[in-house]
């Protein structure tokens, strides 16, 4: 069996200087490989280099909209730069976040997105959404710019409207730890309906912890327990969902053409 952790942050404080000791426990709980998600300079450079030194970690770079004041012409520059580097597979993590009333101004948040989303069109990538209490903007900017080459909808925890409309756009829809939580009966009844070629799942380590180790730091290898989470959700085996999660990851992302 083979499990993709389709969005995870190994690049992350917590598992610095211990890639190694990670990827063994990870291999040992059948993920086996992982696409590192960059959000501002220090964490799309640090994607990059372990992408560069392990063949089984992909970097996907962006700009988080938590991070758009202090996007400028010469990030732009320097991402367009990475961009074009092989060990990069996807734009992300992207989109809007409103929670926090400390983030840029949703405007501002709009803008970057919407750039994001020319630049990923420019040099044919899918995106890696990343949406917090803002689906209705996500979903318009997201459908004025119709994006040609993938859109993976990250930790997605919408209800069955939501869902049904980002499949439309011809979204992937990744699960999160969330799936396995006894609070979250819309994330659950979303794996459940969601089409078994546009299913992934992820991480998001070291947050959003899935069960049974929920209130513990998050690692890539719990892939394994959201896997797990999201069969039982749609009644089918733990193979079947890292099988088809496999091979989404590998389809959305493009990893079979640059083996």
């Amino acid at each position: 069996m083979k499990i993709f952790d389709a969005h995870t942050h190994l690049n992350d404080e917590p598992f610095a200087g211990k890639t190694d000791y990670y990827l063994q426990r990870a291999q040992a709980l059948d993920v086996l490989e992982m696409a590192i998600i960059g959000s501002n300079k220090l964490f799309n450079q640090t994607a990059i280099e372990l992408a560069q030194k392990y063949p089984q970690l992909h970097a996907v770079i962006g700009w988080h909209p938590e991070f758009a004041n202090e996007y400028d012409l010469t990030t732009e520059q320097e991402l367009i730069a990475q961009l074009q580097l092989d060990e990069v597979i996807a734009i992300g993590e992207i989109g809007l976040d409103y929670h926090w009333p400390q983030n840029p101004q949703p405007a501002q948040q709009k803008e970057l997105f919407a750039r994001q989303l020319d630049l990923a069109e420019q040099y044919q990538l899918p995106v890696n959404i990343h949406t917090r209490d803002a689906f209705a903007d996500t979903y318009a900017v997201l459908k004025a710019h119709q994006p040609h080459y993938g859109v993976i909808m990250h930790s997605f925890n919408g209800p069955l409207t939501w869902l049904s409309k980002f499949l439309d756009l011809g979204c992937y829809i990744s699960y999160s730890g969330v799936v396995s939580f006894k609070n979250a009966p819309d994330v659950r009844a979303a794996a459940q309906n969601t089409p078994a070629n546009r299913l992934l799942v992820e991480t998001d380590a070291p947050y959003l912890t899935p069960e049974p180790h929920r209130g513990e730091q998050n690692e890539p290898g719990f892939t394994h327990y959201v896997a797990a989470a999201v069969a039982q959700c749609r009644q089918e085996t733990l193979e079947q969902v890292a099988a088809n999660t496999w091979k989404n990851a590998h389809e959305v992302y493009r990893l079979n053409e640059k083996n």
